[in-house]
């Protein structure tokens, strides 16, 4: 056992754990966890885009999209914050150097997508959650005050008088680490793993939740797993592929085996998921069709080259025939609750990313707000660890000259 110490620990190298180590003051030592390589994440994986409300005037329908999509079961606390908190969030990742889509005149380039009222959602080609992770593990890497352990996975936290002060994890060598810290955050992603088929990693196996439980930190909504509609369908084993949403914000349309369209392809995606799974079994089949016959060439090799990469690896030309696909696990609503800074129910224990659960969601996630949600909650929540921190230094330095 070796003990190490810092002022801040994160579980986690997604968009949310390295976001918020980005967001934390220079003078922070601060060290990152990653349970295996630094790309095996599902920020990697996120294909359609990060939403930002589109102008003033976009506030209320964008607002009303995120709650109708949630069932109305959502935090409206946490959905304005994420709403008015998305513009700083998308100018800091093109100061970052994030490359989104642009037209000619170099305004940023909007693709829309189920249940949005209008398109709103700024993207990268269709892999937007590589280019945002790459972009910000850079700049991350380059940061002396933070280190980076690889093949480390948390296994518990450290807990004195109710209160968090670190966490315990386990090396690839099997060397367990005690991690002592004045703010732990928690960013280990979905679960993912624990699902046949899923879009997720299969090292996404709900560590924190389980963790937090155990200690009786607040857990919410557990059974909210959203299922993705649009996976391609694959004999194969290991993780399912997905169909970005944007396609059929784009036009792409889904079709039964005689061909027929059964469903508005731009409805939530539980809706959708429902009508698939209902087509599915009134035909007797075990997948039904996407078909990119409405959407230019253009598009399909601009906007969506690596889908277009993937099918063809799998025997479809989209430009030519629809591609199969069936539902899949894809994203969880709940988990450690938190509140608006991003603190679990337990001082100096914050949850951000998948692994939380703010209420931003409700019962099911509107298309491309998780890039979104997850890093305003992380710039939420290293703004919240300064100010404590600084008010802790501050009652020591105070208590000390009043010694003195």
């Amino acid at each position: 056992m070796r003990d190490m110490y810092y002022d801040v620990v994160i579980a986690g190298c997604g968009v949310a754990g390295l976001y918020t180590a980005l967001r934390l003051g220079r003078d922070k030592k601060i060290l990152m966890l990653s349970k295996e390589d630094l790309e095996s994440c599902d920020s990697m994986l996120a294909q359609g885009g990060i939403c930002v409300l589109h102008d003033e005037n976009d506030y209320d329908s964008y607002f009303e999209d995120t709650m109708r999509a949630g069932h109305y079961e959502n935090r409206k606390e946490s959905v304005d914050l994420m709403i008015r908190g998305s513009r700083a969030i998308i100018d800091d990742l093109l100061s970052l150097g994030v490359r989104f889509a642009k037209n000619p005149d170099g305004t940023l380039a909007y693709t829309r997508e189920g249940a949005h009222s209008r398109p709103r959602i700024c993207f990268h080609e269709d892999i937007t959650g590589k280019e945002i992770t790459t972009t910000l593990l850079s700049h991350v890497k380059k940061l002396t005050n933070v280190t980076i352990m690889e093949y480390t996975v948390m296994t518990d936290i450290l807990v004195v008088n109710d209160h968090c002060c670190g966490m315990i994890a386990k090396t690839r060598d099997g060397e367990t680490l005690h991690i002592h810290a004045q703010d732990t955050v928690m960013a280990t992603g979905g679960i993912g793993g624990l699902y046949e088929h899923s879009t997720n990693f299969p090292i996404l196996t709900g560590d924190a939740c389980r963790i937090a439980e155990q200690h009786g930190v607040e857990l919410e909504h557990m059974d909210y797993v959203q299922i993705h509609p649009t996976c391609l369908y694959s004999k194969k084993p290991g993780r399912s592929f997905l169909i970005s949403e944007s396609a059929r914000g784009e036009g792409a349309i889904l079709l039964n085996h005689k061909g027929e369209r059964f469903v508005n392809e731009l409805l939530p995606r539980d809706v959708v998921t429902k009508a698939i799974r209902e087509e599915m079994e009134k035909e007797g089949v075990d997948h039904e069709f996407i078909s990119f016959e409405n959407v230019p060439e253009e598009i399909i090799k601009g906007h969506f080259p690596h889908i277009y990469e993937k099918c063809l690896e799998e025997g479809y030309d989209i430009l030519k025939e629809p591609a199969p696909i069936v539902p899949a696990q894809h994203y969880f609503m709940g988990g450690v609750h938190v509140d608006r800074d991003s603190e679990t129910t337990m001082p100096h224990l914050y949850a951000v990313g998948e692994t939380s659960c703010n209420g931003v969601h409700g019962k099911n996630r509107l298309a491309s707000n998780s890039l979104l949600e997850s890093l305003v909650f992380a710039k939420r929540a290293a703004q919240k660890i300064e100010l404590t921190q600084k008010g802790k230094e501050e009652h020591e330095s105070n208590y000390h000259a009043a010694c003195c």
